[in-house]
Order: C-alpha cells, then sequence, then structure tokens
C-alpha cells in the first residue's frame, strides 16, 4: 500500500510540474490499457484485471462482464488514478458494449466512470460524496452527470438537487440513442468547476458541461453550479473507473470494453484511425 502511494505521488508530481512550466496542452493521465500492469503506472484499489485483445487502438483494453443469474460485475474491478487537482478538464476514453447488451429500461444506471475531488480522500466512494462527476451511458444515450449527496448537512446545502430516495444528481444527456452494439465509440468530456462570489456568499452560474460523442457534440450546458462557497479550494483530482448495475437491473451476459483513455487540460480528439479499420 506505501509502494502504491508513493508511485502515485510521483506521477501527480509530474503532472505538477508540467502545469506549471505553462504548458496548456500537459496529460494529467494517460493509459491503453494494453497490458494488466496498470498499479505500476499509478493505479490502486482493486486488484482484479482483465485485458481484452478486442482494443480501439494498440494491444488491449479493459473488460467488465455480467453474467446471466449473477448480478455482480466479473472480471475487472475498481480502479482510480490520482492527478494533479485542477478546476477543469477534458477526458476522451473509448467505450464498447457487447452484442445483446441489456439497458436497464430506467433513469438510472449503469454508472462508468467518475471523477471526485479534493475535497474527499482517496478512497472515498463515489456514491456519496462532495461532488462527483459522471461520464456514462444510459438507455443507450450519453450522460454527463453530478451528485453532491454528502452536502446533505453543509451550511450551504445541496447544490445538484433534492435528495430523492437518498441520492441527488443533474443529469446532462444526449438528446438521442447514441451507442450501438459491437462497436468501439469516442467518448469526450469537458467539466469546469463554477467560480465563487466570496463577498456576496454564493455560486457563479459559469460552470460548464460538455460532452462529445464520436466528434460530434451533443451535450453542452455553460450555466452550471458544481460547488457552493462551502468549497472555495475544491478542485479535481482523481478518476474511477468502476462500471456497475445495481442488483435487480438486469440479467444478461454481456460485456462493457475500455480503451485509450486521456486526461488532461486540451481537448485531445478521437483517434484518427481505429485498430479495427487498420
Amino acid at each position: 500500500m506505501r509502494e502504491i502511494k508513493k508511485n502515485v505521488l510521483i506521477l501527480v508530481a509530474v503532472s505538477s510540474a508540467l502545469l506549471s512550466n505553462g504548458q496548456s496542452e500537459a496529460i494529467l493521465l494517460k493509459e491503453s490499457f494494453d497490458d494488466a500492469n496498470l498499479d505500476l503506472r499509478g493505479w490502486y484499489d482493486g486488484s482484479d484485471i482483465r485485458i481484452a485483445g478486442d482494443a480501439a487502438k494498440g494491444d488491449g483494453s479493459l473488460e467488465y462482464e455480467w453474467v446471466e443469474g449473477n448480478p455482480k460485475v466479473h472480471a475487472s474491478t475498481t480502479k482510480r488514478h490520482l492527478f494533479e487537482p485542477v478546476s477543469e478538464l477534458y477526458i476522451r476514453v473509448y467505450y464498447k458494449i457487447s452484442e445483446g447488451w441489456q439497458w436497464t429500461g430506467r433513469n438510472y444506471h449503469p454508472h462508468i466512470a467518475y471523477f471526485l475531488t479534493t475535497e474527499n480522500p482517496e478512497y472515498h466512494g463515489p456514491a456519496a460524496s462532495h461532488l462527483t462527476l459522471y461520464v456514462e451511458a444510459v438507455n443507450g444515450k450519453l450522460r454527463l452527470a453530478a451528485t453532491d449527496i454528502q452536502n446533505k448537512n453543509m451550511p450551504h446545502g445541496l447544490t445538484q438537487g433534492e435528495l430523492k430516495g437518498g441520492y441527488n444528481g443533474k443529469l446532462y444527456d444526449s438528446k438521442d440513442v447514441l451507442f450501438e452494439e459491437n462497436k468501439w465509440h469516442c467518448i469526450e468530456a469537458f467539466f469546469k468547476l463554477n467560480s465563487l462570489d466570496i463577498k456576496n456568499d454564493k455560486p457563479n452560474n459559469d460552470g460548464i458541461v460538455r460532452g462529445w460523442f464520436d466528434g460530434k457534440l451533443v451535450i453542452d450546458y455553460d450555466n452550471v453550479v458544481l460547488r457552493s462557497t462551502d468549497f472555495p479550494n475544491m478542485k479535481i483530482n482523481q478518476f474511477l473507473i468502476g462500471p456497475y448495475f445495481s442488483p435487480g437491473l438486469i440479467d444478461n451476459n454481456q460485456k462493457l470494453w475500455i480503451d485509450e483513455l486521456i486526461v488532461g487540460t486540451k481537448r485531445t480528439g478521437c483517434l484518427n484511425k481505429l485498430k479495427s479499420s487498420e
């Protein structure tokens, strides 16, 4: 555990040096999932990794599996990576769902990937935090979302809506169903934390949430509030991969693959050519 934290701190220090040198295109996190040695590259938390030969690019991709009759996720476990804290960032990642994929038909789940902030520790769960940002697919649409359940008893309360059944969230969905089975899709998102009017003790409505699907802008909001003045020093500093269906929502044999991840301070864009077209 001590060695994992040491590796993470080294990688964060490198990212910090890049940013301090004025490199606006600094990459905070880059992972191609070509092998299972993720912990050697600063990843931590779960221990199970399955690398599939099917890849958007390179030699492999990260595989998650669900088995009929067993609601738990198989193959790979939750993985996390810390990076230099920032107030805004881009992500580019490829998702692929297997043929015969089953959606829930409900307006929640599956969750796939998340960002957490400096206001929570390195092993904090994403479900109830001071801010969790989501990059996922729900019923075939691209979804970006935010929750802040842990802020219920903070002086300024919740920013992502009132609790319903113990949960809250602001949802930003694509208008159309976009995901096709057995096809790699390029997912991009941009999150910018809103600024704060400290003098008047209120948040400014200038946060940004944007999403692109295979290079096309499908989600675009520029008047978002993601934090209150309870968190003047909040920054985004952790990426978490943890695909999850709540028990009882699906009962199907299906797989999800994740590949070619980049998190940075500048938009990277989609790959020019995928492995399947080479």
